[in-house]
């Protein structure tokens, strides 16, 4: 049967906002449930096709905002292309993604008929660092094509990727896409003192790229590496250019992250890029 809840405010045709039982504000979602709708009108929760909530006020504010100036079909057709993210995906997506995808895809849109385009240098990074983010937001570009009628820019497949991202690790997406160019600046730092350039489709680069991330991971989550004494001090004077190397993209990182890192790490730095450099 589902929960009684009470409509508080009609955003449109497709979208109502209503107090449940504990007087939580629920956004519902489904096509026509707000059709002659008005405050105080109950409706049960199970009549919307998605219900979710906006824990924060500002989160809930920046929705309300948000969709008078949108099409109530392309609303409809976001929250769709939410729920089959989440499908693809196979977990739970963090309830911001409503409000930060629809709106990203809304300017992307406005951006194409205006003719103007941005482009995402990082693409291939991107479908490396997040292959199955990158996969589903590529199916998302088609959908969203061939329901309203424009071709976005290639670049809005990573940029959607990155959102899909945020919204299964629960990071904010300016902190998914800080890191995501941090990776790009370690990379060309890498190049330069290298003084090499990658195949970009080679299965090192894939495996640097993944390195790096796992790196920044570790040490976001705290987690470290066993130090050996004895690695290092033959590291340091075997390979003096990839040690050395090192330790700048460990500054590099620990000036962006603002989190210490452990010396462990440069180890391991410097025996991938070692490995590059004996195969470049």
């Amino acid at each position: 049967m589902g929960e009684t809840v009470a409509v508080k405010r009609v955003l449109n045709n497709n979208v109502v906002i209503a107090e449940d039982g504990n007087q939580s504000e629920i956004i519902l979602i489904g096509k026509g449930i707000g059709f002659g709708k008005k405050p105080g009108s109950e409706l049960t929760s199970n009549s919307a096709e998605k219900t979710f909530v906006l824990q924060d006020e500002r989160s809930q504010e920046k929705y309300k905002q948000l969709l008078p100036f949108l099409d109530e079909e392309f609303v409809y057709l976001m929250n769709h292309l939410v729920a089959f993210i989440e499908d693809e995906m196979g977990q739970a997506l963090n309830e911001h993604i409503h409000i930060a995808l629809t709106d990203h895809i809304a300017f992307a849109i406005k951006r194409v008929q205006e003719g103007l385009e941005f482009s995402n240098p990082f693409l291939y990074e991107l479908s490396s660092l997040y292959p199955k983010e990158y996969e589903v937001a590529a199916k998302i570009v088609e959908k969203i094509e061939e329901q309203q009628g424009v071709t976005l820019p290639e670049g809005e497949v990573g940029f959607i990727a990155i959102h899909i991202h945020s919204a299964i690790t629960d990071k904010d997406v300016t902190e998914v896409n800080r890191h995501s160019k941090l990776i790009q600046e370690l990379i060309v730092l890498i190049e330069q003192h290298l003084d090499i350039t990658f195949d970009r489709k080679s299965i090192e680069y894939h495996r640097l790229l993944q390195h790096l991330r796992r790196t920044i991971d570790r040490v976001l989550n705290g987690e470290k590496v066993e130090k050996a004494e004895k690695l290092d001090n033959l590291l340091k004077m075997e390979y003096p250019v990839c040690y050395n190397l090192a330790w700048k993209l460990i500054k590099v990182m620990q000036q962006t992250l603002r989190k210490p890192i452990g010396d462990a790490e440069a180890i391991y730095l410097t025996i991938h890029l070692q490995r590059l450099q004996k195969q470049s």
